[in-house]
């Protein structure tokens, strides 16, 4: 387990609805790396000191496929901003909510006329279950514009690499719980990640209540610069 699993091995449960990052500009020196200024984040703490990728630091240097798109995808090298987060398909709580915020930025990307201009990457840490069928599935629940063509669902090749990526690369601890009436679901850190360009996280949004106005705000100034 390396450093971010370890942090957020202590962090992740319990206080999945606590702000970790803020979605508003505060205070700092400014990072030549990114387009935002540095959080005002809720505690005194460093991008550094968090698990996730957080404001200023580039995203792990991975590459997933897309099944939908019959390609694969590498996280460093998408030229243009992008918002990402972690799910399951089977969730009932946390998860539709970090999808709907991405749709509702996508809806809002499509109306004002941007969508070839950012990108949309939800990556699922339960491959075994959210095979190519669950993620159509999963495009026609959220009612995905697929024609805008800026979103893709990312899914590692099976659980031990979902593993890798998601706990030992991107800090994002999950727990599978067991359930008797229905099917398995798992424990896990809300979290929304906006990228720019260049591969540097701009925003990192804890909690399990986006703010899509903060969203749509911060990813058109980004997106501008």
């Amino acid at each position: 387990m390396n450093r971010r699993a370890f942090l957020a091995s202590g962090a992740a449960f319990g206080t999945a609805a606590t702000a970790g990052c803020l979605g508003t500009v505060g205070f700092g020196d400014q990072n030549p790396n990114v387009v935002l200024g540095e959080p005002d984040r809720t505690a005194d703490v460093a991008s550094e000191d968090l698990p996730y990728p957080a404001w200023g630091q580039q995203v792990p240097d991975v590459t997933l496929p897309a099944p939908l798109a019959d390609r694969s995808i590498s996280l460093r090298d998408i030229a243009h901003p992008y918002l990402s987060t972690f799910f399951f398909a089977n969730c009932m709580t946390t998860c539709p909510v970090l999808l709907s915020a991405l749709r509702e930025v996508q809806v809002h990307s499509v109306q004002e006329g941007y969508a070839d201009a950012v990108g949309f990457y939800p990556i699922t840490f339960d491959p075994a279950r959210d095979d190519a069928a669950a993620l159509r599935a999963e495009l026609d629940q959220f009612n995905v514009d697929t024609s805008a063509g800026n979103w893709q669902f990312l899914r590692p090749e099976d659980e031990a690499r979902a593993e890798a990526v998601v706990t030992d690369e991107f800090g994002i601890v999950f727990q599978r719980q067991e359930m008797d009436d229905g099917p398995d679901m798992f424990v896990h850190l809300g979290l929304i990640l906006l990228v720019n360009g260049d591969g540097y996280v701009e925003r990192a949004y804890r909690g399990q209540q986006p703010d899509e106005g903060q969203l749509i705000d911060d990813l058109r100034r980004v997106r501008g610069a």
